[in-house]
């Protein structure tokens, strides 16, 4: 099948290096000349397991090419995959500019029956815009061309996304078109064999259920942060808590680790979205709002424990935190919406300075970081270092914030060693607070009993 995918981000380059690697003829559209030229010099400008690996096999196959071109790229497709940004207004509102944009430019060139596959992330209603501006461009050009619009949401875990694109765990089309159907089945057939994955439903529904995926994760990261809190009032184990809950198959282990807040580019986003959404129609999603209250608060709970540490805010002047991680989550240099981030701001505002060290998001942090305070403070106050250990020494204290698989067993002897103040703050409960404090060094974990010296 040829298929153009319109936004080389993260959701469109994995679908269309994962589309091409089954067979298919795939077309990546981006208006970023310096972003196609680097996909065509076989350059990835994300960081995703694999994914350079994939891009590069089936652009040498000749599957998988990369253009600026509209022209080109309208040509081309039987199927036309929609996967552009729709980040948030100030009012929490998904911004349409830029889908709109290009379903006018759709509309402007097609020619020959195609369906139109909505796969970025809007609010419910879109796929009613898209057809209208798609229309409008047909009248404007006197023409007469059939096309089909379907909802088709992504599901990738960032980390993950090859493997939650080549083994399903659903997939959500949203469409009462039985041609659009048929195409739909035949083109997803490849991920379909085990067993049957595939969710139908109309395109209001599947445009929901994105929001309603993400809106039930998030609200289960914020209950265990939530209830973390009480935990440390009452003496009890958040970790143990979760073992409790999670081994009820109906609750279940996913999503209950409590830790710094959640970030990246959906979670934040798709809340604020749907509880604008909701706001639209005269409806207050209160689960939500919590949901989103929790986390923000959440975001500055490690903050607070170095505060109480270093008995006050003001005695973080002059202190050198090290950080031990800066993506939202492991596995990506997504730094968006990252706790990481809030917790420098706040350390920058109270004087303490921060040296960081992450595996793969170090140069995006940096570049952030510089935007924002620029070059002369963040050579002041900032670090940024090339390994765990470098970090660790000399700093004042360690403080864990993605849980990348190279921190989970450091020698805690040795930062015993380098650590003026002997503290480590855990804002993944990665680490057992015996086996710390037996090192030598005071544990204060997210939701857990403090463990060693002053403990």
């Amino acid at each position: 099948m040829k298929i153009t995918i319109i936004g080389t981000g993260y959701v469109g380059l994995v679908a269309g290096a994962c589309f091409a690697d089954v067979g298919n003829t795939v077309l990546c559209l981006d208006v970023d000349a310096a972003r196609i030229e680097l996909l065509k010099n076989g350059t990835i400008p994300i960081h995703e397991p694999g994914l350079d690996q994939l891009v590069v096999r089936n652009a040498n196959a000749g599957r998988l090419t990369f253009t600026t071109s509209y022209d080109d790229a309208i040509t081309h497709a039987e199927v036309i995959f929609l996967a552009v940004g729709t980040p948030s207004l100030e009012d929490g509102r998904a911004d349409l500019t830029q889908i709109l944009a290009v379903a006018r430019s759709i509309g402007e060139r097609i020619v020959r029956p195609v369906v139109i596959v909505d796969k970025s992330t809007v609010p419910v209603g879109s796929a009613d815009k898209i057809s209208a501006v798609v229309a409008a461009e047909l009248a404007r050009r006197q023409v007469d061309v059939t096309y089909a619009i379907c909802s088709n949401p992504e599901f990738l875990k960032e980390g993950a996304a090859i493997d939650d694109f080549m083994k399903p765990a659903r997939i959500v089309v949203g469409s009462e078109d039985p041609a659009t159907i048929k195409l739909m089945r035949q083109l997803y057939a490849p991920f379909n064999r085990n067993h049957e994955k595939m969710v139908m439903m109309n395109v209001r529904s599947a445009e929901l259920t994105k929001y309603a995926a993400n809106a039930m994760l998030a609200t289960r990261i914020s209950f265990m942060n939530e209830l973390a809190g009480l935990a440390e009032q009452l003496g009890a184990d958040i970790e143990s808590v979760r073992q409790g809950i999670g081994s009820d198959p109906r609750i279940g282990p996913d999503f209950l680790y409590a830790g710094t807040g959640y970030g990246g580019s959906c979670f934040p986003k798709d809340i604020a979205a749907l509880v604008n959404t909701a706001a639209e129609y005269d409806q207050q999603l209160r689960i939500l709002s919590a949901t989103e209250a929790v986390n923000n608060q959440q975001k500055t709970v490690l903050y607070k424990k170095l505060v109480r540490f270093f008995g006050g805010a003001d005695n973080l002047e002059g202190k050198t935190i090290a950080l031990w991680g800066l993506s939202f989550k492991p596995n990506t240099d997504d730094m968006r919406e990252a706790s990481s981030l809030t917790l420098i701001r706040s350390l920058f505002h109270a004087g303490a300075n921060v040296v960081a060290y992450d595996p793969v998001a170090n140069a995006e942090a940096l570049r952030i970081l510089q935007a924002e305070y620029g070059d002369e403070r963040c050579a002041k106050s900032l670090r940024i270092v090339t390994s765990a250990m470098h970090a660790a020494a000399d700093a004042d204290v360690l403080v864990l914030m993605t849980e990348w698989k190279e921190f989970r067993s450091p020698d805690f002897a040795q930062l015993a060693k380098t650590l003026r103040h002997l503290a480590i703050f855990d804002g993944r409960n990665i680490y057992d607070p015996d086996q710390v404090a037996s090192a030598g060094l005071r544990y204060e974990g997210i939701g857990r009993i403090r463990a060693g010296n002053a403990a």
